[in-house]
């Protein structure tokens, strides 16, 4: 190239200044902008004349001679001096002060140096190609660097071409071109395996934002029933920050696929709120509605307290707890203020038949007493020797067994299965002889089956009295001796069959 216009440097000014072109700098560090600060606004008030300044005194020779040797001397500037450039060896100057540059078998104009050296002209264009080189080896290093990113190498990159291909330079134009070349080739390498990683980076994060979807999921789709809902809802609450701190720092997804997860996550954090919401209301009701049920039975309650009769209240007792379990809970304070009243209603029913039943089992043991004595007076009956007198002291024994009342509960069936013993054992004596006697034993068999039968009777009614009275101990008495005298009657029967009354 000859254009002087371009390459050539004015006569008046210093040649270093106007000729040496700034170093190529990475792209991808930009300028600093400056931003300008807006004139204030004017305020709004009536405008005000400007006054004259005043104009400064005219100094005297002298005051004006004073200020002069006042001020210091600029000191001299230090030429400024380069180090010698191996790359001059790639150029030459000819006669007429043209600079040319060798590429492979080629020589390239590249400019000229008025009023210089041939070596300082070499030297001039020799700088300016070890600048572009420099440029190329900070890009090979920050190629290398795992940390910076292919695009900020490739800005870098596509700044040092352009300067490449406006430059006039002298140097190892070839090795430049490799050098730039294998930034390429290396460059691409690095988007392949920054590719790589993001994709794999991305992979990871999908992972861990299905994790995220799936255990709301997992949570959403618990039975209403069965979910702790306080528990549940404090980890939605931290699912959603996992969320938001994995769009704020984590790897970024493709739209599609982020997209598709947030409507899950989201329809599974809106399906949870809803069931929230439905479970709680029909616990409202629910809870309502069983207040109500327990007022009245705490009411009903309250009302049976004070009844003395023992039976038929412990009954309905039993029955109005079966009823509290199945009316369901209120709230919390509420259900326990209502079962307080319950329980003091009932504790004061059975307490109070408690200290009857103490009362009465007072009584039941002297009766105890009695018919232990009784036991003793008919276990002298056996073996039986003379029936007749057997049946008389029996009859006695018994008058006073069953004026003797009752025993307590533990001693019933001890007592009554040891009278009965011996009752049996007349029994049968009597009925042999019934059968080994005249024609007149078939009407005391009669006779005995009509009293049996009647006695039977009143057992019966006394036995419904009973139990319409709530009065079991009386009732499971009169059971026993209606099963005794039954048995007496099927026997007595049987022996009037047998002599053909």
């Amino acid at each position: 190239m000859s254009d002087e216009t371009t390459s050539n440097i004015p006569v008046d000014e210093p040649a270093e200044v106007q000729a040496e072109a700034p170093p190529v700098e990475d792209s991808a560090t930009p300028a600093p902008e400056v931003e300008t600060p807006a004139a204030p606004a004017p305020e709004a008030q009536a405008p005000v004349a400007p006054t004259p300044a005043p104009k400064p005194a005219i100094p005297s020779p002298a005051a004006l001679a004073s200020k002069m040797a006042a001020r210091p001397t600029p000191a001299a500037v230090a030429p400024v001096v380069h180090a010698r450039s191996d790359s001059a060896q790639f150029g030459r100057v000819d006669d007429e002060g043209h600079v040319f540059v060798t590429v492979g078998d080629e020589e390239r104009e590249v400019g000229s140096y008025p009023n210089a050296t041939p070596d300082e002209a070499l030297q001039y264009f020799a700088r300016k190609y070890d600048e572009l080189a420099a440029s190329a080896d900070l890009l090979v290093q920050r190629l290398a660097n795992p940390d910076v990113q292919a695009k900020e190498v490739a800005d870098g990159l596509s700044t040092l071409k352009e300067h490449i291909a406006d430059a006039h330079v002298v140097g190892d134009l070839a090795a430049l071109d490799a050098t730039v070349a294998g930034i390429e080739s290396s460059l691409a390498s690095k988007r392949e395996a920054e590719q790589a990683v993001r994709a794999q980076a991305r992979a990871a994060a999908v992972i861990e934002r299905e994790a995220i979807v799936a255990e709301a999921e997992q949570i959403a789709g618990q039975h209403p029933d069965q979910t702790q809902w306080k528990q549940s809802g404090e980890r939605m609450r931290t699912l959603l920050d996992q969320w938001k701190q994995h769009q704020r720092s984590g790897t970024k997804l493709d739209k599609p696929t982020e997209n598709s997860l947030w409507q899950r996550f989201s329809h599974a954090r809106n399906h949870f709120d809803k069931g929230r919401r439905t479970y709680f209301a029909q616990l409202d009701s629910t809870r309502a509605d069983a207040k109500s049920t327990k007022e009245s039975l705490v009411k009903e309650a309250e009302t049976l307290s004070t009844s003395k009769d023992w039976g038929p209240t412990a009954r309905a007792f039993k029955n109005l707890m079966d009823q509290w379990r199945q009316a369901g809970r209120a709230s919390r304070s509420e259900d326990d203020a209502l079962w307080e009243r319950f329980k003091a209603a009932q504790d004061s029913f059975f307490n109070a038949k408690d200290e009857v039943s103490a009362a009465e089992e007072e009584e039941f043991r002297a009766n105890l007493a009695v018919k232990e004595e009784l036991l003793k007076e008919a276990e002298q009956i056996l073996p039986v020797t003379d029936l007749e007198k057997a049946k008389a002291q029996l009859r006695t024994v018994q008058d006073k067994w069953d004026a003797a009342g009752k025993v307590p509960r533990a001693d019933i069936d001890r007592t009554e299965k040891a009278f009965r013993r011996i009752e049996t054992a007349v029994r049968e004596q009597d009925e042999k002889k019934w059968k080994s006697s005249n024609p007149e034993v078939a009407a005391r068999a009669n006779s005995m089956v009509t009293q049996l039968r009647s006695s039977i009777e009143q057992i019966e009614a006394d036995l419904a009295k009973a139990t319409a009275s709530g009065n079991d101990r009386k009732a499971k008495d009169l059971t026993a001796k209606l099963e005794s005298q039954q048995v007496w009657l099927k026997q007595a029967e049987a022996a009037g069959d047998e002599f053909g009354a």
